[in-house]
């Protein structure tokens, strides 16, 4: 008798350590799966994903814990991202992030009109097509606007004011990039209202980078912008090197490229936008619907100035332009 209670206690015992791993996987099995799909590379976006952990963890999830990210990055090639989006699509997450820019955005929303989106742009998303309104944007999709593809005219002003009397003015575009076409038309407007000429290159590969950065040295520009764009990101370490073997003073949207040793930077600051990425995700997985989440605007803008570069390329930093600026990286 005292030999079968033992058996039966034995048996009990196997069974219950037996249902451990069974369990285990049925948690593991029901935590949610975000997706998480950029124009831009891992690679430049290391500080940003930290951003974006930061956010989701504020709002009470923590990947590898109560949440899993499934990352697909185009890395600068806009057209691999329908078939990335498509791909989290058939595995079902319960979101989507679509970071790096309006392909993203737009790339998802084809997608899908049932999985919620939280997507981040530069321009305007009731234009594109990715909500009904800035308050209710209705559908399956919000997220955060960061304006910057709509900022090229007050870049071009303080270019000029950075580099006062230069004749020509180049433009570096990407015409792959969606809101390519309504950049270079607030940037030929700009340029009409104040009489400055400009020279736009246009660049979309490596090589093509080479080449417009070789054209416009040999048309003798004075100055550089640098337009918004998601590829021109992923590509930052090649431009502000090009801009400094070619002399030229430039701007770009990003304090990142201020940084790796761009002369000045002009935007708002996009590892908080990363951040706010991660908390509407956070409340979208605890129930929200992006119907309801109002499109996000940056209230901030920041001007960094590296005067290590300035003093490389023989650029005297006014005092105005200084006193305007946030940070001054000596």
């Amino acid at each position: 008798m005292a030999s079968h209670i033992g058996r039966r206690k034995f048996l009990a015992t196997l069974g219950g350590a037996a249902a451990w791993p069974l369990a285990a996987h049925a948690q593991q099995a029901a935590m949610p799966v975000i997706g998480f799909m950029s124009a831009r590379s891992p690679e430049d976006s290391v500080h940003l994903l930290e951003a974006f952990r930061r956010g989701l963890k504020e709002g009470g999830f923590v990947e590898g814990e109560n949440v899993a990210i499934e990352f697909r990055w185009a890395r600068g090639n806009y057209s691999r991202l329908p078939a990335l989006a498509a791909d989290l699509v058939s595995r079902q997450v319960a979101a989507i992030v679509a970071a790096g820019g309006e392909p993203s955005g737009l790339a998802a929303k084809s997608a899908s009109a049932a999985i919620p989106i939280v997507f981040g742009i530069g321009g305007d998303p009731v234009a594109l097509g990715l909500v009904e309104s800035f308050s209710r944007p209705g559908g399956n999709a919000t997220g955060v606007t960061l304006l910057t593809n709509l900022m090229e005219p007050k870049r071009l002003g303080l270019l000029r004011e950075l580099v006062p009397g230069v004749s020509l003015i180049g433009v570096l575009l990407n015409p792959k990039f969606a809101p390519a076409s309504r950049q270079l038309q607030q940037v030929e407007e700009a340029a009409r209202s104040i009489d400055q000429r400009i020279l736009v290159a246009n660049a979309s590969t490596d090589e093509e980078l080479e080449a417009a950065f070789a054209a416009l040295t040999s048309e003798r520009v004075g100055a550089l912008l640098v337009t918004a764009d998601p590829y021109f990101d992923t590509r930052r370490e090649q431009i502000v090197g090009l801009a400094a073997r070619y002399r030229l003073p430039a701007i770009y949207q990003f304090r990142e490229y201020a940084v790796a040793g761009g002369l000045l930077s002009y935007g708002v600051s996009i590892t908080d936008a990363y951040r706010q990425y991660g908390v509407y995700t956070a409340r979208i997985l605890k129930g929200a619907k992006p119907a309801d989440l109002p499109v996000l605007q940056p209230t901030k803008f920041e001007t960094v100035i590296n005067l290590k570069t300035a003093k490389a390329l023989g650029v005297k930093i006014s005092d105005n332009l200084l006193s305007l600026a946030d940070e001054v990286i000596e």
